[in-house]
Parts: structure tokens; sequence; C-alpha cells
């Protein structure tokens, strides 16, 4: 995703967190990792909550998992022949089928917000790789200016909180899922953190 006149502003620790999270997951669910991505997958440390845990246990899985194989997987989850295990698209979470008014309506609403899609991305901009780094843009506004807590929680109730826990929960797990099983776990639960944090702000 692309966007003019980022400016350089102040933004929360806690905030720039969740930014790099939401940043981490898209990267994963984009591509396949390249070693340089596993080895600082194999680097994170977690804590006691659940989402520490969830990162600790993503660790693990890929301190022995090989690009090679992370690239098998990411294919049979995601492109297949024909089509992977899962569709990491809203529209089809949401109405079963590809390019519905779910897409639609996330077009309308990155216009708004002068986000566009990269040159070189063919994806549809529905798929949980793009709303994810859409969210960190938006968090420490790389689309122009940081959007602030109320436009955060629209954004995300309209075109995340609706499926994207479901969808990671099936990740956790799909046939195919051994490195992106603890994906699944890490995205299911930071969700959920993310659910909670925007349901006790204020409407």
């Amino acid at each position: 995703m692309t966007a003019s006149n980022a400016q350089h502003m102040d933004i929360s620790a806690e905030d720039r967190l969740r930014a790099d999270f939401y940043n981490f997951l898209g990267l994963l669910l984009a591509g396949p990792p390249d070693q340089l991505l596993l080895d600082q997958m194999a680097g994170l440390s977690g804590d006691d909550t659940d989402l520490g845990q969830a990162i600790q246990a993503m660790a693990r899985v890929a301190k022995v998992t090989k690009p090679a194989a992370a690239e098998r997987e990411f294919n049979a989850l995601f492109i297949g022949l024909g089509r992977g295990e899962l569709l990491p698209y809203a529209s089809f979470y949401l109405t079963g089928f590809l390019n519905e008014k779910p897409l639609a309506q996330l077009r309308n609403d990155m216009a708004v917000r002068g986000i566009t899609r990269a040159k070189n991305v063919f994806e549809p901009e529905d798929n949980i790789a793009s709303l994810m780094e859409i969210m960190a843009g938006m968090i420490v506004g790389r689309f122009g200016t940081a959007a602030p807590l109320d436009d955060q929680k629209a954004f995300w109730n309209k075109h995340i909180g609706p499926w994207a826990a479901h969808f990671y929960s099936d990740l956790e797990a799909a046939e195919a899922s051994v490195l992106y099983a603890s994906v699944g776990t890490a995205g299911r639960v930071f969700m959920e953190i993310e659910r909670e944090a925007f349901r006790m702000t204020a409407a």
C-alpha cells in the first residue's frame, strides 16, 4: 500500500508495537518467509500473556523451519493447484464469494483515506496481508497523519473485526499448517486483544 504526504509524528510506544505486529503478520501472510525473516521469528521472545505464549511458540517452530518448507506450506495454504486450502479474503469470508461488496466498500474507504494499492501488487485489496498492512500504516501515519483511535476502530470494525479472527482460527487448524499454525494462533490472540481494546474505547 502506498500514500503520499507521510509525516513524522509522535506515536506512543504501545501504538508502535501494535503497528509492528500488524506489519509482521502482513509480511508473513503476503509471501513465504525467507531465512532472514525465519531468523527474526526465531529470535522473538514472549511473556506469560496469551500473546506472549503464542509468540514463543512461533519462535520455536521458526527455529526448525527451513525456507523451502515454509514456501511449500505457504503454497499449499494459499496458492495450491487452482486454489489453496484457505482463501484469505474478506469478501470470501463474509459472503462466500470473491470480489464482492466487502471489497468495494474497502476500496471506497481506502480512497477516502488516500491509500492506494502498490503497483507491483495484484491481489485484491481485501486479502488479510493487505488489511494488516493498512492497519499498521494507519496507526503510524504512513498514509498522511496517524489515524485517531476512533478512525482506527471504525476501519477495524468494518473491514477486519467481522472475519479476521475466524481466518486465523482456520489457519491454526488447516491441514497444511505447521509454521503457519503458530502464526494463526498469534494472529487470533492479537485480534482478540484489539477487539477488546477497541470495545473499551468510548464510542
